[in-house]
């Protein structure tokens, strides 16, 4: 019997940065740090280019030039566009040519994405039109002036459509391309990029618990030690009125301190770590559903395959067969 040959590796998502001056380096790098290279620790899945309309020195916020070979010719070949950033002034048309680009790009099947007022690109291209879109919470009044037929929601961290996706600014780009990455390659896969990053691959809340702090009043206690606690007893039972002891704070005043800070209760906190823990061990280990819903404090398989269906509209049996990573992977 002849042995059959081993099958390819998919070839890796192509992602091509769409960069124009003057071009923002932290919102590039947000993407860079997501999509690049990670070395031979964490296999690699994607494949990361930049382009610029006029291929040479690309000014740079920092003070810098980045020199750019490619041109808008570099977008056809891409499987994602994705646009860091738009730092033009107010009123500034987008240039014809770059519009013409993205908009070939979405008719032939690529994913556009606008982190931060890279918004700005994508709604000059007809992509946002009667559709909800998310920018930076400082130019989302102006994004809703120059293109009234985009619906601005300017409090979330990011609006994903599955064709286009946006985001609010800095950061809020990185809890994009993180949420892109477990749409594409697993909950398990992001996590290890986001480990890498020193960073949570999922950030609850949304862009009002980033404004300015009132001159006076007293500044909300931190919630960080208290969710490290729970992140490290996942498999334990835990009442809110137990994180309240932790806290040293009634209940009340727990479930307040969530809802400023985070933007959700208590219990939705802890229930979503729980079905992000579910994903991971979905899909790297071999575990039945029973033992897992003990690891992660779900208490039975019954109640998991619930909770579970409620979150992703799928069952784990189904997740695992779509998103289980093979040995080698």
């Amino acid at each position: 019997m002849t042995p059959r040959p081993p099958s390819k590796p998919p070839a890796p998502h192509r992602v091509v940065a769409l960069l124009q001056p003057p071009q923002s380096t932290f919102t590039l790098a947000c993407a860079a740090e997501v999509f690049g290279d990670h070395g031979p620790v964490i296999p690699a899945r994607y494949a990361f280019d930049v382009c610029t309309e006029r291929p040479g020195p690309v000014p740079t916020q920092a003070g810098y030039d980045l020199l750019v070979t490619a041109g808008l010719d570099a977008l056809e070949r891409a499987d994602t566009v994705l646009v860091p950033g738009w730092r033009q002034a107010p009123g500034t048309e987008v240039p014809p040519a770059v519009v013409e680009a993205v908009r070939r790009a979405h008719g032939r099947g690529a994913r556009v994405v606008g982190l931060s007022s890279g918004a700005f690109v994508l709604a000059a291209a007809g992509l946002l039109d009667g559709r909800r879109a998310t920018t930076h919470r400082s130019r989302a009044a102006e994004l809703g002036v120059w293109f009234p037929r985009v619906r601005v929601d300017p409090a979330v961290l990011y609006v994903d459509h599955g064709d286009v996706a946006t985001s609010a600014g800095a950061a809020a780009g990185v809890d994009l391309c993180l949420h892109l990455v477990s749409a594409d390659q697993g909950a398990a896969y992001a996590m290890r990029i986001a480990r890498r990053m020193v960073m949570p691959p999922h950030r609850e809340g949304c862009q009002q618990q980033y404004g300015e702090l009132p001159a006076s009043g007293p500044v909300a206690d931190s919630l960080a030690p208290l969710l490290e606690w729970l992140a490290g007893r996942l498999d334990q039972p835990v009442s809110v009125a137990e994180m309240a002891v932790r806290s040293q704070v009634s209940a009340r005043t727990l479930t307040r301190r969530f809802t400023e800070q985070l933007g959700i209760s208590p219990g939705r906190w802890l229930l979503d770590r729980r079905i992000a823990a579910t994903r991971a061990l979905l899909e790297e280990t071999d575990l039945p559903v029973e033992t897992i819903a003990h690891r992660v404090g779900l208490s039975s398989a019954v109640n998991l395959r619930r909770r579970f269906h409620e979150a992703l509209r799928t069952t784990p049996a189904a997740y695992r067969r779509a998103f289980r990573v093979d040995k080698a992977g």
